[in-house]
């Protein structure tokens, strides 16, 4: 019996934004930048819904679940990064690697099924306004999240039932976001006046925003990654999901929300 190929892979080399050494220290600096502001913009979120009563509702409850999500998915690849180019190594071993792409996944259907459970909260706010309350109540909340944490905690035995699970979980999660948005949309030109379908409107602009950054800087890059091969292209194109898209969420959510703004202000004692 003639012996095998026992060869296996120990570690993987990980693509660079450039191989220009005098551009590293640019790169470092500026995704060390992008990742502190998301942590702290995130957890500025947190600390202002925990901290203020007025926040304690069903909106807000899933708003600081989202920014904890956000900054959970972003650790998942900027410190491996950072570290990377400090020690101008590019290997990850075998472990790291499927360990990373796990939680990549997690978090990232995690954010996806949040965003899908917002949508529904401001359906409910804006089609059932008389039964927010009675719906959306504590405990609906807390299951929701749970559920959302159950669905995307799943160890997979290979790649292809884990890349065919989370193409199923992000399409019910765009399903529910589509019906959610097409039910509030036929509701708000329902209203006569233009002042109450302005207020309408202004109640889910900031979710309706970060699920259409969410949404289509993902789609864009899995399209682009089809239709070019440039693997750079791709590499710099996913940064607009990994690591903008969490860091712009706290201030599109807090920008025009007096709610969080007050919040922040007497949590910094009003020298906001």
């Amino acid at each position: 019996m003639e012996p095998g190929n026992n060869t296996r892979v120990s570690e993987f080399l990980l693509l660079g934004f450039s191989e220009d050494p005098e551009l590293q220290p640019f790169i470092f600096e500026l995704f060390l930048s992008m990742y502190l502001v998301t942590v702290l913009g995130n957890l500025l979120i947190i600390l202002a819904t925990i901290s203020d009563s007025h926040l304690h509702t069903p909106m807000y409850f899933f708003l600081s679940n989202l920014s904890f999500v956000d900054i959970c998915f972003t650790s998942t690849t900027i410190p491996k990064m950072l570290v990377n180019i400090q020690t101008q190594s590019k290997a990850i071993n075998y472990i790291g690697c499927i360990t990373q792409m796990c939680f990549f996944l997690i978090f990232g259907e995690l954010d996806n099924f949040l965003l899908a459970v917002m949508a529904y909260d401001r359906f409910v706010a804006i089609c059932h306004p008389l039964h927010y309350t009675a719906i959306m109540t504590p405990q609906l909340c807390g299951l929701l999240v749970l559920v959302v944490q159950l669905a995307c905690s799943d160890t997979f035995l290979n790649d292809v039932v884990m890349y065919f699970t989370v193409l199923l979980l992000a399409s019910i999660a765009l399903a529910g976001v589509l019906f959610s948005y097409s039910k509030i949309v036929s509701s708000i030109c329902a209203i006569s006046s233009a002042q109450g379908r302005y207020k309408a409107f202004s109640t889910c602009a900031s979710h309706l925003s970060v699920v259409s950054l969410f949404y289509c800087t993902g789609l864009g890059v899995y399209l682009s990654s089809a239709v070019t091969p440039n693997s750079h292209f791709t590499a710099t194109a996913s940064v607009m999901y990994t690591v903008v898209t969490p860091m712009l969420n706290p201030f599109i959510y807090s920008l025009r929300n007096k709610d969080i703004k007050n919040s922040l202000k007497s949590l910094f004692g009003g020298n906001l």
